[in-house]
């Protein structure tokens, strides 16, 4: 039986025989190093290919945040937020809506709205204790003709933390994504 090109010999090999100790068998034996290279190739590969995904994905979270947080804001800004007593629970549900149900916004968002004599007055500071938890956050309707600084916070569940390695992060280990809003009121009426 005649074999077809490429199951046969061109001209002799390197003898791989039982006449050959086993190491040297071994370490003349081709067969499978594709495998092994695409082994040792890939998994630092995809690790950092899913990394890459979830910076993108988290990027993209903290976009649909800081859209949500500026059209809930407009709520309080035109003092409909006032005219209908509006509560905190409230406002971080038009928040939620804001973010196309892609996140789990109830236990991971958090709202902080305060009011200011002065944009001037205004001086950030971190929502984070020294144990790396949320401080408890308030919320305001606001007055009208007065400066509201409106601040979203996402706990986010990060999966691979190799590029996040000195970023804003919770004790338990995820990822702090912020947005921030500030404006004075209109002069509404009530």
């Amino acid at each position: 039986m005649r074999l077809i090109w490429p199951f046969h010999r061109i001209g002799s090999a390197a003898p791989v025989g039982d006449d050959l100790p086993p190491r040297a068998r071994l370490l003349a034996d081709r067969r499978g190093a594709v495998a092994v290279e695409f082994a040792i190739v890939s998994i630092p590969f995809f690790l950092l290919l899913f990394a890459i995904l979830e910076m993108a994905l988290m990027f993209f979270v903290g976009q649909l945040l800081d859209t949500a947080t500026v059209s809930a804001s407009r709520l309080i800004r035109t003092g409909e937020a006032k005219a209908s007593s509006l509560s905190q629970e409230k406002f971080k549900t038009k928040v939620c809506e804001g973010m196309v149900n892609l996140v789990d916004c109830q236990t991971r968002l958090y709202v902080d709205v305060q009011s200011y004599s002065t944009f001037g007055a205004y001086a950030p500071k971190s929502p984070l204790d020294k144990d790396g938890n949320i401080t408890t956050t308030r919320y305001t309707n606001g007055n009208k003709n007065e400066i509201i600084v409106v601040r979203s916070f996402y706990a986010w569940p990060v999966l691979f933390n190799m590029l996040a390695r000195s970023s804003t992060r919770l004790a338990n280990g995820d990822q702090l994504l912020g947005a921030v809003v500030a404006f004075q009121t209109e002069p509404f009426p009530w």
